[in-house]
């Protein structure tokens, strides 16, 4: 089989897999690829403190709340949501009242404390969220992996998440 077509071979074995078993637990290691649904959504973890901070900051200045995203950029289900996140239905909406601050959990072995401190339970899958008000104060957060399916949902359940929320 020609390099090419291995490599596609590859890739559409693994986004199988992942469609398979949801985000539960974290695939082996797979490379990470700029493509549509392979985005790198989530930083390097050790920043994920210091982005809320800011994020808290902001959103005071800008009578936001804060929007907390747990998940991880293997997770396909993530992939879907900042897919819905960005699409033209919810992209005015989100920005016009949220400050979204992507947390990186690693392969379930980062930022657990901060995902705890907002009432987040990632073990029942991601990606979940959290709102803050912009004091910090938890408005929501999602307990029972709401969004751990994504990819069975659609953008309007995102709409209407968004809306919900919004303040």
């Amino acid at each position: 089989m020609p390099a090419p077509a291995r490599s596609i071979a590859i890739v559409a074995v693994v986004l199988l897999l992942v469609a398979a078993s949801g985000c539960r637990k974290a695939p082996e290691e797979t490379p990470v690829l700029e493509e549509p649904g392979r985005a790198v959504i989530y930083p390097d973890g050790a920043q994920a403190e210091a982005d809320i901070s800011a994020a808290l900051g902001k959103a005071a200045k800008e009578k936001k709340r804060v929007l907390l995203d747990f998940g991880g950029n293997w997770c396909g289900d993530c992939q879907v949501l900042e897919i819905y996140f960005h699409d033209p239905a919810n992209r005015n909406l989100l920005e016009s009242n949220y400050v979204l601050v992507p947390v990186n959990i690693g392969r379930y072995d980062e930022n657990l404390a901060i995902a705890a401190r907002y009432g987040v339970p990632v073990t029942k899958g991601v990606p979940a969220l959290a709102v803050l008000d912009p004091t910090g104060q938890v408005v929501y957060s999602q307990r029972n992996g709401e969004f751990e399916s994504m990819r069975n949902m659609d953008s309007a359940s995102v709409t209407a998440f968004l809306l919900q929320w919004k303040g």
